[in-house]
C-alpha cells in the first residue's frame, strides 16, 4: 500500500512574508523547513524500501516524495484504464458454448459482470439480462428466442432460475433418450 506523502506549501519568494510564517523568525522558518525536509526524506525512503530492485532503480532518482508520488500515480492510473479496457474486452468477447454446462458459463459471465462493477462501470440490470440471453449457446436458439419475445421485464435472478430449470430439463431429456436407446439395444 502506497501512502500519500504530506506535501508542504511552497515557500514565499525572498522578501515576501508567508501567511504561515508571519511573525516567525528566520530560525523558526529554518527549523520548519528542516522538519519538512526530514519528513519528505523519510516518506520517500519508506516507499522506496518497499519496492523491488527494478522499481527502486527506476524511482530512486526522484528528489521529493511528492514527485515520486506523482510519477507512481501517473503510471498506475494509466494501468487502471488498461484494466478497464481488458475487462470490457472480456465482456464483449464472451460467448457461451454448447459443450460446457450453461450454469458454469453463467457463473463465469457473472464474474465478468462483477469485475465491471468493481471498476465502477455500471450496466443496467435490463442490459445485463439482454446480454446474457444474447450470449446463450447455439443449441439454445429456440429458448433464446422465446426469452426475447417475453413482454414482461425480467430480473437477472429470474433469468438465472429459468436457465437452471431449462438446463435441468434438457439433461433429464437427454438421460431418458439414452435409456430408451439402451433399452432398444437389449
Amino acid at each position: 500500500m502506497v501512502v500519500q506523502p504530506h506535501v508542504a506549501r511552497p515557500i514565499a519568494a525572498q522578501g515576501e512574508r508567508s501567511e504561515k510564517f508571519s511573525g516567525e523568525t528566520d530560525t523558526q522558518k529554518r527549523v520548519a523547513m528542516d522538519a519538512w525536509g526530514h519528513e519528505d526524506l523519510l516518506c520517500r525512503n519508506y516507499i522506496l524500501n518497499g519496492l523491488s530492485d527494478m522499481l527502486y532503480n527506476m524511482y530512486s532518482s526522484t528528489n521529493t516524495a511528492s514527485a515520486f508520488w506523482e510519477s507512481l500515480e501517473k503510471k498506475y492510473k494509466t494501468e487502471d484504464v488498461g484494466l478497464k479496457k481488458f475487462i470490457v474486452g472480456k465482456f464483449l468477447e464472451f460467448k457461451m458454448v454448447d459443450f460446457k454446462t450453461v450454469m458454469d458459463q453463467v457463473q463465469k459471465f457473472q464474474t465478468i459482470m462483477h469485475d465491471l462493477h468493481a471498476e465502477r462501470m455500471k450496466l443496467s440490470e435490463s442490459f445485463q439480462v439482454a446480454a446474457m440471453i444474447e450470449k446463450l449457446p447455439p443449441l439454445w436458439k429456440d429458448f433464446k428466442n422465446s426469452l426475447k419475445h417475453k413482454q414482461k421485464q425480467m430480473e437477472l435472478e429470474d433469468l438465472i432460475v429459468r436457465l437452471r430449470i431449462e438446463e435441468d430439463n434438457r439433461l433429464s431429456e437427454m438421460n431418458s433418450k439414452k435409456l430408451q436407446i439402451e433399452a432398444k439395444k437389449i
